[in-house]
């Protein structure tokens, strides 16, 4: 046979070895099942006994077998090198083909290698756009050289495995981030009688995350917190400090103090836990009685206020480093009105951030969108200002809080369950909204009373060990509280002696009562005058 036509047979040769890693009907596979495919592929052309992935854990410091072939072993029991030890760590860590005549515990540090009694490794980089993922082996029970053409195609199959397993983690990244983003911005904003709260998160770019997020909970003390925050960075690693931030953040308003000492705990547990992380955190207090804001900003944007007859305007708050930054910040409280009728609008960046547009631009448009109306309206009329039908290039969180009128609040309303921890919650919510609506002192507290009676005899009386649901509503109607509890239960008959108190002394701080039992529970019916007989 001529040379001419021994190099074609060759060439051919190696096309069709080619072809065995590289044919187009991989595509369709997912990355589960086209790295054992491929795996087997690469055995079979290079005719060799194992072959192996191990991919990069994040942080970048050790490598975790994924997948094998003929030494299954490795996955199973969840094998991990570190970068720059051993065989598989060399490759990653020089980012070119290691091959390897000797497999013993100088060499290599998966001792599987060796028990299985491998003879020669030969090693290449999963790589992409310069960066490194892992490492693709394949190894011989027998001594062998491998060739330039084997190096040549083992390195095709791991530019194939590279690429797959990049978009799948991406994929996997982007989805784990939505998720856990969504399980930490809240379900429902908790209800305030007296406020109303609003919000809307919209993802920017077209869904990539972000480390965006709002938070509101009520304190034991009746204080309301309000915190939004944005961690620099994108993706699953934002979305994961941010998780551990806003936990962090709960746990030490639960400890007290105002939010400068908040903040300055948790910037000292993010920078001692989190080193290198920063963020921008504003954390705010209402006051039980809604009259006053308290204030702290750790390089956050400040609130936008929005009052009766006024032009909405920028809360004059002092603004601290971001979390992060620098180390023993003097954070600082500022503490601001809150009117009948004022909203307060929270917000991060990417609301009135732009590429091309000053900030103040942005700021000024907020500021004419925000009003004094319902919560919801103005959450809407600042989206449709400054988002419409734009697809924002960060993320958005609006919160808005509104503090309600005596005029303008409905009823209170609330389902609690029939167990004596539920008392406090339904006292709590009560003496809020019985602010609100102006009621004297006396008229509070012979409400406060006599409805935790009727609570309390529905939580002892009206269910067995199965447990059950207590309804409470409170209206206004006119000058008068109209409070009713229900049960759905059989109430049992009193225990001991002396009972009956709980009904004289609804009987003693009510106007009215009414008691109705019937087939399907009791209803009370409560009664009390708050102001001035008309």
């Amino acid at each position: 046979m001529s040379t001419s036509a021994s190099a074609r047979l060759e060439a051919e040769h190696k096309l069709q070895r080619i072809g065995l890693v590289s044919d187009s009907a991989l595509a369709h596979l997912t990355t589960e099942d086209l790295l054992p495919e491929l795996l087997d592929r690469v055995r079979q052309v290079l005719h060799s006994d194992t072959a192996a992935v191990l991919l990069l854990e994040p942080g970048g410091r050790e490598l975790v077998a994924v997948a094998a072939r003929g030494i299954e072993t490795e996955v199973a029991q969840g094998v991990r090198v570190p970068v720059g030890k051993g065989f598989a760590g060399q490759v990653v860590a020089r980012r070119e083909p290691v091959q390897l005549q000797r497999v013993d515990s100088t060499t290599v540090v998966n001792r599987l290698l060796w028990e299985k009694g491998l003879q020669t490794l030969l090693g290449v980089p999963l790589l992409v756009g310069g960066e490194a993922l892992g490492v693709l082996h394949v190894g011989s029970l027998s001594p062998r050289e491998f060739t330039p053409e084997d190096v040549e195609l083992l390195q095709l199959a791991a530019d194939r495995i590279a690429l797959a397993a990049h978009a799948q983690r991406s994929k996997a990244e982007r989805a784990a981030a939505a998720e856990l983003q969504r399980s930490l911005l809240p379900t429902q904003l908790p209800v305030v009688p007296g406020l109303e709260l609003a919000a809307r998160y919209v993802p920017g770019d077209e869904g990539a995350i972000a480390g965006d997020w709002y938070d509101v909970f009520l304190l034991p003390n009746g204080w309301l917190g309000v915190v939004i925050g944005d961690v620099v960075g994108h993706g699953l690693p934002a979305a994961i400090v941010m998780g551990r931030m806003r936990s962090a953040l709960r746990a030490f308003a639960l400890e007290g103090g105002d939010p400068a000492e908040v903040l300055a705990n948790l910037d000292r547990k993010m920078q001692h836990f989190e080193p290198g992380m920063m963020a921008t955190v504003l954390y705010a207090l209402i006051e039980p009685n809604f009259e006053r804001l308290h204030v702290s900003s750790a390089g956050h944007l400040v609130p936008v206020q929005g009052r009766e007859g006024e032009r909405a305007r920028l809360l004059d708050v002092a603004v601290d480093p971001p979390i992060g930054a620098l180390r023993d910040v003097r954070r600082r409280v500022t503490v601001t009105e809150m009117p009948p009728g004022s909203v307060v609008c929270f917000y991060t960046d990417g609301l009135v951030e732009r590429r091309g547009v000053a900030l103040d631009d942005g700021l000024d448009r907020l500021r004419a969108a925000v009003h004094p109306g319902q919560a919801q309206t103005v959450c809407a009329d600042v989206m449709a200002e400054l988002i419409g039908e734009d697809t924002p290039d960060d993320d958005v969180a609006l919160l808005t809080v509104r503090r309600q009128n005596g005029a303008d609040v409905g009823p209170l309303e609330m389902t609690v369950p029939a167990v004596p921890e539920s008392l406090k919650e339904v006292r709590s919510a009560m003496r809020r909204w019985l602010t609100v609506v102006g009621a004297s002192a006396d008229a509070t507290a012979d409400l406060l009373v006599a409805v935790g009676e009727a609570t309390s005899n529905a939580v002892e009386h009206a269910y067995g060990p199965a447990g059950g649901v207590i309804k409470v509503r409170i209206e206004l109607r006119g000058q008068d509280v109209i409070a009713t509890v229900c049960d759905e239960g059989r109430w049992r008959p009193p225990r001991g002696e002396n009972r009956g108190r709980g009904t004289l002394l609804m009987h003693r701080c009510g106007d009215e009562v009414r008691i109705d039992h019937h087939a399907h529970g009791t209803e009370v019916m409560i009664r009390r005058t708050i102001g001035p007989a008309e």
